[in-house]
């Protein structure tokens, strides 16, 4: 459910994560809010993918951004909240509190990359990723990736996009948002819709003040050019740099040049500091750092870590979320660490008179979704929608993390709800921890299902049985179906490695 290029530096962690996922526990998914007495738990800098409004989410506070009047800091042609999609990475400076509320003092908001795409793989149902390419640079979509604009498995070249990313180690994109633009409403870009990318600069040339970023050739001029931050002689040493302009061909002409991405999680007026992002570098056992967004992260003894998370888990593409403080010398000491990594899912029909307003809380073919503030919720019409207007039976796609509340009951902590306009034919699919299994059924994601005779097995019970004898709780890709009397039935299981190959 995740890139390729993720998937595989992910796997081990996540299964070696799935004894405390599945023991983490907490009600109503209020393990990730923290909520205590309200008092200020914080006071800097947020910077995370937004997850909804009425003011706006971000890293699973509702900031309130009433003293703004709705205002946004940014040169993409975005002025207003009201022009903010779901996945759009922000910057919010501020104060957030333990009952999971803040104030913003300023939001912020930068393109990662803006302009033409190139399919190079297309949606994988399987998989659920996709591959595109923006001037060279690429860009990894998968289950957790805010699509708008488009469907996602109606992508094409050519089509003109934002996209709002973190940077992976190889220089490559994971998308937070993908924006398609809707030619008859340019106005979802700035007024030109001019080019933005980002990425390293390579063969510099001072004397014509020309270089490269991905397949393209930028020229500058210490005229005409806007240098931000940033001076022309510094891009001799070959830095990651965002440049907007006008592109001919492959000729990029630079109106402005400044400093990547990055820049949004500098040390504010104030130290501390949440966000969210993909990890860069693996902890380094012996100083017990690793990095993260250009940021290097402290791990102390008092570190909390959620989710089953240990110190040795934090390896390279892992998602997650931080909560510390800036030190002297720039790094930042951990107080929290928390998986945004959603490894778990369910498709189907949201259950007739299933949900549940008060607890936030739906079922699909039996299972339990909780939703929380760190959830996006999004649909296929394009339309932002909130957990009031689902109410059954709404055709959904659910990933996330999958928990053990503390009376026991099994749920599905969501990450992200995507509202599909079309029903399917009724069946259900799920991607969960196997917890038990014999020769009439199995139980997986708080959900009991019985075999029949049409049952298919791409992964032998021998083979699960042997799991689970070992200790093991195997990741299980599961289709089946309800018949008239409630009763759920396997139509086909396997491991779900065997369906990431």
């Amino acid at each position: 459910m995740k890139p390729k290029s993720i998937q595989l530096a992910t796997r081990f962690t996540l299964s070696a994560l799935a004894i405390g996922i599945l023991a983490a526990c907490g009600g109503g998914g209020s393990d990730s809010l923290d909520v205590a007495d309200g008092g200020i738990r914080g006071t800097g800098s947020s910077v995370g993918p937004v997850s909804g409004f009425g003011s706006v989410f971000v890293n699973g506070v509702r900031f309130d951004t009433g003293d703004l009047n709705g205002q946004v800091q940014s040169d993409d042609g975005i002025t207003t909240e009201s022009e903010l999609d779901e996945g759009m990475i922000l910057r919010i400076d501020g104060e957030w509190r333990d009952d999971g509320t803040g104030t913003a003092n300023s939001v912020e908001y930068d393109d990662t990359l803006r302009g033409e795409i190139v399919v190079t793989q297309r949606w994988d149902l399987a998989t659920k990723t996709a591959t595109l390419s923006i001037y060279g640079l690429v860009v990894h979509i998968d289950n957790q990736t805010v699509v708008k604009g488009k469907q996602v498995t109606d992508l094409a070249n050519g089509d003109f996009a934002r996209v709002s990313a973190w940077r992976l180690p190889n220089g490559e994109f994971r998308a937070s948002l993908l924006r398609v633009r809707d030619d008859s409403a340019v106005g979802e870009f700035d007024s030109d819709n001019e080019i933005e990318v980002e990425g390293k600069v390579s063969n510099f040339n001072p004397d014509l003040c020309t270089f490269e970023i991905g397949n393209i050739i930028v020229n500058c001029d210490v005229d005409d050019t806007d240098f931000d931050g940033i001076e022309p002689s510094d891009l001799t040493d070959e830095p990651f740099i965002e440049v907007e302009g006008e592109i001919t061909g492959s000729v990029l002409s630079a109106w402005e040049i400044r400093e990547d991405d990055l820049r949004r999680y500098r040390r504010g007026d104030e130290d501390d500091i949440e966000f969210a992002g993909p990890v860069s570098r693996a902890l380094d056992s012996d100083n017990r750092t690793f990095g993260i967004n250009g940021l290097v992260v402290r791990v102390t003894n008092e570190t909390g870590f959620d989710d089953g998370l240990s110190e040795n888990d934090l390896v390279p593409d892992l998602l997650i979320q931080i909560e510390g403080k800036f030190l002297s010398d720039g790094s930042i000491e951990a107080e929290d660490i928390e998986l945004r990594e959603g490894e778990s899912g369910v498709e189907g029909r949201i259950a007739t008179n299933s949900v549940n307003s008060n607890d936030q809380t739906f079922r699909i073919g039996g299972v339990l979704v909780q939703v929380t503030p760190l959830t996006t919720l999004t649909s296929d019409d394009d339309l932002s929608i909130r957990f009031q207007q689902l109410g059954g039976p709404e055709e959904v796609e659910v990933s996330g993390i999958e928990r053990v509340g503390a009376n026991g009951v099994v749920y599905l902590e969501a990450f992200k709800v995507d509202v599909d306009d079309e029903f399917s034919d009724g069946g259900f699919e799920l991607v969960g921890r196997l917890r038990s299994a014999d020769l009439n059924g199995i139980d997986v994601l708080g959900v009991s299902m019985q075999f029949d005779i049409d049952t298919e097995f791409d992964t032998s019970l021998e083979e699960l049985g042997r799991l689970l004898d070992s200790g093991e709780n195997p990741l299980v890709e599961v289709e089946y179906r309800q018949n008239t009397s409630g009763i759920l039935f396997v139509d086909e299981i396997e491991l779900e490695e065997d369906d990431d190959d």
